[in-house]
């Protein structure tokens, strides 16, 4: 291939991975700020109907996605059990903006951990010329830059448009470089929880911690959650201090992108019958 084509084809290449719903002004004009405590999703769902002709009250969204939020007053255990699922899922999501929407919106998630064999920005691109609305779930406590404390939680974030290197989002208005979108996109169900929240919540008053025996989640078992919490309990208590800044738990979201899109519209049944993308390992 000569020069020429090279560059005609690297140009058709460019155009093929730039899409935008909106443009950086009117994403600042119409973006939602988050509107509640865990409500990213919500604030997301907000977004989403914004962008597709549907004004609905942030109230209302927040009442039909059914945000959950974090038992900060509990005993350890109820505490670590309502982090894991505090916020919502992208189910939540799909069943939110239906609801809000008198049933004119579709949701339909695309999981992308396991590592997925896909060119994310171009696999966007595609679906926003169509009309779909993206929004990514995604694991904030990775790809953070080493100046940056980790992230508490993770997010819900509308893609309003994507360029070859970066992907534009609403709440906070951000443009992030592929490469971070691509790993917190492809994250295992985990949460990182700080230890320092876990022993603020160890009180003599409340008994002995426990918390397998009464969850149906073997991954509590599996991540030995109670295993972490006597590391951190027995190290502080010997040195003051304790080496394992965070524990894991089992989170109740999975990485990956929603893409919603009017009931009616023409590419309803291609976005539904869509498979999953490729597992990475697959030939």
């Amino acid at each position: 291939m000569d020069s020429k084509h090279e560059r005609l084809y690297g140009d058709r290449e460019a155009r093929a991975d730039r899409a935008m719903l909106w443009s950086i002004q009117d994403a600042f004009e119409k973006q939602t700020v988050q509107i509640g405590a865990s409500a990213c999703g919500a604030t997301a769902v907000v977004d989403v109907l914004k962008a597709l002709g549907l004004d609905v009250a942030p109230e209302e969204a927040d009442r039909c996605v059914q945000t959950r939020l974090r038992r900060n007053d509990s005993p350890l255990d109820d505490y670590l059990l309502s982090r894991s699922e505090a916020g919502a899922s992208h189910t939540q999501l799909i069943a939110g903006a239906s609801k809000a929407s008198k049933g004119q919106v579709i949701g339909r998630f695309f999981h992308l951990y396991p590592q997925r064999r896909v060119r994310l920005v171009s696999w966007l691109a595609s679906w926003i010329r169509k009309g779909a609305v993206p929004v990514a779930t995604m694991n904030m406590q990775l790809a953070v830059p080493e100046d940056k404390e980790v992230p508490d939680a993770w997010h819900h974030q509308l893609i309003f448009g994507v360029t070859p290197n970066a992907v534009f989002m609403t709440n906070p208005l951000d443009v992030v470089p592929v490469k971070d979108v691509c790993e917190r996109l492809s994250s295992e169900s985990v949460l990182l929880v700080r230890s320092e929240d876990v022993l603020q919540r160890l009180k003599p008053e409340h008994g002995p911690f426990s918390l397998t025996e009464n969850l149906d989640d073997p991954r509590w078992k599996d991540l030995d959650v109670e295993g972490q919490v006597r590391r951190v309990v027995l190290e502080h208590k010997e040195h003051g201090e304790t080496t394992l800044t965070h524990i894991k738990i089992p989170a109740a979201y999975s990485s990956g992108v929603t893409l919603f899109a009017l009931k009616e519209t023409i590419f309803r049944e291609e976005l539904l019958a869509s498979a999953e993308l490729p597992l990475m390992s697959q030939s």
